[in-house]
């Protein structure tokens, strides 16, 4: 019996004992965790604009330079889908995931408006989210001052078969073929950007879409010609003012 007793108490304060130790674990790397979070989701979205971030050499950026350079030359808005700006919200605190959940119309969107070094440009850069073949997919395009032309994209997702559809983050090549192209027409209509199979026939609003993955191919056309629909009044609104 007494044996017993002194296993359950052993067992009892080990079991206390570890709890703290793994408490304080949480409590000292906590902070590191969501640094690292907070720069992987910041250097996601100024992937858009690598092409004015050195291009290739966007890759070598610290994570405090991509931190610094968020804080410096990007603006944050959060808007609705009215299009119209929410005060007291930051665009970074928005997760796409999380609005998914609400009705469409009561969705909050993120805007990041990166201005450069000596701010003779602005590129507006919108966070989009769709569907691949096996799960979720999600993206960033960074539109010109014109609010048409697009300066970059940048693209990543949650399952997508290696080789295949994941090539749309994986190949750099796949976000590079969306700059220069056009969301609106001659004619001021909204086209948005198609990835089509078999090839770009559209030199302004079409790009190749990935050989051998049509599903996700047609999943990031879908979430462009969507998402940049969810923005449009905001745009809309920035064209007129």
């Amino acid at each position: 019996m007494g044996s017993s007793g002194y296993i359950l108490r052993f067992t009892l304060i080990m079991t206390v004992i570890t709890a703290l130790v793994l408490a304080g674990m949480f409590y000292v790397t906590e902070p590191y965790a969501l640094r690292s979070e907070a720069v992987f989701n910041k250097r996601a979205i100024l992937s858009a604009v690598r092409s004015q971030l050195g291009g290739d050499k966007f890759d070598e950026l610290s994570d405090q330079q991509v931190l610094d350079i968020f804080e410096k030359q990007v603006e944050q808005l959060v808007v609705n889908m009215q299009g119209e700006v929410v005060d007291g919200e930051k665009a970074e605190n928005i997760s796409l995931a999380q609005e998914k959940k609400k009705p469409e119309s009561n969705r909050l969107l993120p805007v990041f408006i990166y201005n450069s070094p000596d701010d003779s440009k602005k590129y507006y850069i919108l966070s989009i989210r769709g569907n691949g073949l096996w799960d979720e997919i999600w993206g960033n395009i960074a539109l010109e001052s014109d609010l048409n032309t697009v300066a970059g994209a940048s693209f990543d997702h949650k399952g997508e078969t290696p080789g295949l559809g994941a090539e749309i983050k994986d190949n750099p090549g796949f976000p590079a073929a969306f700059i220069n192209k056009k969301m609106y027409n001659d004619k001021g209509e909204f086209v948005s950007i198609v990835v089509r199979k078999g090839g770009a026939r559209d030199p302004q609003h079409e790009v190749d879409a990935i050989t051998g993955s049509t599903i996700t191919s047609n999943g990031v056309s879908e979430m462009i010609s969507r998402g940049i629909t969810y923005y449009k009044p905001y745009l809309d609104k920035l064209k007129k003012s």
